[in-house]
């Protein structure tokens, strides 16, 4: 199957609340619609997709994939079932840059162009009758060699107001590992401290006060297997050395209060303000301060257990209970388990281990670092492990369209 027999209707806005700018869906040609009514009932090995960013990292995803050599650069972050552009107004950006592509019959295939040829085969009924040919959420995994510059991503609220689209920035972080840098090891900025008014925050960012907005933030190290929610308009910024699968709302709206990164580059306003302007985009803010045991209640989630290499578990580390907006599993095979897709779509990680992954035509191998696109066609499939240590794997799931 070619690339190239494909009308594509690619996206060039950068979240999935906004319409697309050319007319009509898009559609496969008549013999590439039979392949994709078969490629709806398996699940689907994605290319890497890493995705240019404003601070440097990734060495750990390339030791990840099992690269000979790793190295640090600005392509942190990989993005997983991808139907969302990265919004990098650089010169030369490629405006689909962040779009998921898998191989199929020796070519490549954006998972968008397959998905709009049938979404209902893709995405579910019920799914695409209340969010239409879109996923509702963007998957990550990321690595950072220096911290991200402090930030925050809107709410649906504000993101409907400001922004005219459906869909805010909540996301979770699920630690996966992490390395020293700088003799501090990992750790993330989460929720301002109690007091922090807006026009503090203001009066900060204006002089540039950057320790200032750090101390306005709680300091958290992290650990493997930790869970934190972070909600639209809490303030942020992951740390360096952080290594963490990243599950959120499907828009690349990033609101920085920092006019250069701890690395050094230069923003652009736009990078800043997101087209806002510097007045309006502290809109995007929740003033509300809190002590740090009330944070880490709301917001540090339970982390699973250790695991035994020898047995199969299923845990939610973050479900409808906590959010509404997406939901992610961690799912270990010491031997064999059997998977219900539970009748939506889904994506898989492969976070460690090999194995092989059958399901009703057939069967796929995988190792540590494969990405799949589970289409909703699949009811049931069967992680066997094929190694000494059990294969763990996380499943991320959209919002309930229930």
């Amino acid at each position: 199957m070619s690339c190239r027999k494909l009308r594509l209707n690619l996206s060039t806005t950068r979240d999935q609340g906004f319409p697309s700018r050319m007319d009509g869906a898009a559609f496969l040609e008549e013999e590439i619609m039979k392949d994709a009514s078969a490629l709806s009932r398996q699940p689907l090995k994605l290319c890497t997709t890493r995705v240019w960013r404003t601070y440097t990292g990734g060495k750990l995803i390339d030791e990840w994939h099992g690269s000979e050599s790793p190295l640090d650069s600005y392509f942190p972050e990989e993005w997983v079932s991808s139907l969302v552009t990265s919004y990098n107004p650089r010169a030369g950006n490629d405006t689909r840059e962040g779009l998921s592509q898998l191989e199929y019959n020796g070519e490549r295939l954006y998972l968008k162009d397959l998905i709009d040829s049938d979404p209902v085969a893709f995405l579910g009924r019920r799914h695409v009758e209340r969010f239409g040919k879109v996923t509702g959420v963007l998957i990550k995994v990321l690595d950072s060699a220096e911290r991200l510059a402090i930030q925050v991503h809107p709410d649906k609220a504000a993101a409907k107001r400001l922004f005219h689209s459906d869909y805010g920035k909540t996301e979770a972080w699920f630690i996966l590992g992490g390395r020293t840098i700088g003799a501090e090891p990992p750790y993330v900025l989460l929720g301002f401290k109690p007091g922090v008014t807006r026009r503090d925050w203001q009066r900060l960012f204006e002089v540039q006060d950057v320790q200032g907005m750090m101390d306005a933030l709680h300091k958290i190290y992290v650990r493997p297997g930790d869970v934190y929610l972070v909600e639209g308009g809490v303030p942020h910024a992951i740390g360096p050395g952080c290594f963490l699968i990243e599950i959120q709302e499907p828009t690349d709206y990033t609101i920085r209060v920092e006019r250069r990164t701890p690395g050094g580059l230069d923003l652009q306003d736009e990078l800043c303000h997101q087209g806002l302007g510097f007045d309006t985009m502290f809109d995007c803010f929740h003033y509300e301060g809190v002590e740090r045991s009330e944070l880490l209640e709301r917001y540090c989630l339970t982390s699973p257990p250790a695991s035994t290499g020898s047995h199969n578990s299923r845990q939610t580390l973050i479900g409808p209970d906590r959010t509404q907006v997406f939901s992610m599993d961690r799912v270990e095979v010491g031997s064999e388990l059997s998977i219900d897709t539970e009748h939506s779509f889904s994506s898989l990680i492969v976070v460690s281990g090999s194995g092989r992954l059958y399901y009703e035509d057939g069967y796929l191998d995988v190792v540590r670092g494969d990405q799949l696109f589970v289409p909703n066609g699949v009811r049931e499939f069967v992680c066997q492990n094929s190694g000494d240590s059990a294969m763990v794997l996380v499943q991320c799931y959209p919002p309930s369209s229930g």
